[in-house]
């Protein structure tokens, strides 16, 4: 088990954050992440492509990591290399060759940037390269360059949703165009808590619900839903761990000739549900109605929105 702690002063003394990290707890598996059936399959098909970039947005704390990991553990019995270059290196992947980054202040030229690192692996010969992040200009143009070169290259983007990547990617200076000819799929994430088993509850007056959490109702069919009553076993909460939530935002020869002509998101957006996508806040209604999570969690992503 590790722990990552940040540590922050206040008027009023020390504010301390401990983030548990423990590989019993956190399922590194696909199939246990929250992805519905049609998602699965459409994953497991783009990360079984031996090119290209599978990139995967949200704030953190929204589970990137744990997703990222799942996909390499998936095709790590494939016969292929594959490198990480992280920061930092959250869990020890068997068979996985992984690398932590690290800033040495004494002697800057010592160091290990993502892009020093990228730049090493590419002589390593790997046909699968993760990124922690591509967080600058010379991160994003080597990642371009890997998935043109027979790579498949896996990273992270702090955009809040798929879409918006194309503004994050711009910011960094790089040709928008070619950088999304590269992609994949985008997928944005977050995690929603599960109710509790223990003490799950039906709901009667569902509308009275919505009214509480003062939300304007959605519609739900005739779908039974849930909430945690509040036990011991959840500490009176409702909840019991927590799952993913997805919006894949697939590259389309439709949305690439939009971002070549510089529309804004919000058309692009439009294409891409026209076209099929299933936001976060539609992905969190199926699992309500599937009873895996409450009303008050998708207020939660209903917000975002």
């Amino acid at each position: 088990m590790d722990f990552r702690v940040s540590i922050f002063p206040s008027i009023y003394g020390q504010n301390v954050v401990i983030r548990v990290l423990n590989r019993r707890v956190v399922p590194l598996d696909l199939n246990k992440l929250g992805f519905n059936s049609r998602y699965l399959e459409n994953y497991k098909a783009k990360i079984a492509k031996p090119y290209g970039m599978i990139l995967v947005t949200g704030p953190t704390g929204s589970g990137k990591t744990t997703t990222l990991y799942s996909s390499l553990l998936q095709i790590n019995d494939s016969g292929r290399k594959i490198i990480t270059i992280e920061d930092p290196v959250e869990f020890q992947l068997e068979g996985i060759n992984q690398t932590q980054v690290f800033i040495n202040k004494n002697d800057p030229a010592k160091s290990l940037t993502f892009a020093m690192g990228l730049r090493s692996i590419l002589r390593q010969d790997p046909d699968v390269i993760m990124i922690g992040e591509i967080r600058d200009h010379d991160s994003a143009e080597i990642a371009i360059n890997a998935s043109m070169t027979g790579h498949l290259v896996f990273s992270t983007v702090h955009a809040n949703h798929s879409v918006e990547v194309l503004s994050r990617i711009k910011s960094l200076k790089v040709d928008v165009n070619l950088f999304m000819d590269c992609v994949n799929l985008v997928i944005t994430q977050r995690l929603v808590r599960k109710i509790c088993s223990n003490c799950k509850t039906l709901i009667t007056d569902v509308a009275k619900e919505f009214e509480t959490l003062k939300m304007v109702p959605v519609d739900l069919g005739d779908a039974k839903i849930y909430k945690g009553a509040g036990c011991e076993l959840c500490s009176y909460t409702g909840y019991m761990g927590r799952i993913g939530v997805f919006e894949f935002f697939d590259i389309s020869e439709k949305i690439k000739e939009n971002i070549s002509a510089e529309e804004s998101i919000f058309k692009i957006k439009k294409i891409a549900i026209e076209e099929g996508m299933v936001t976060l806040r539609e992905a969190c209604v199926e699992k309500v109605k599937l009873g895996e999570t409450t009303i008050e969690e998708l207020k939660s992503i209903s917000m975002e929105d």
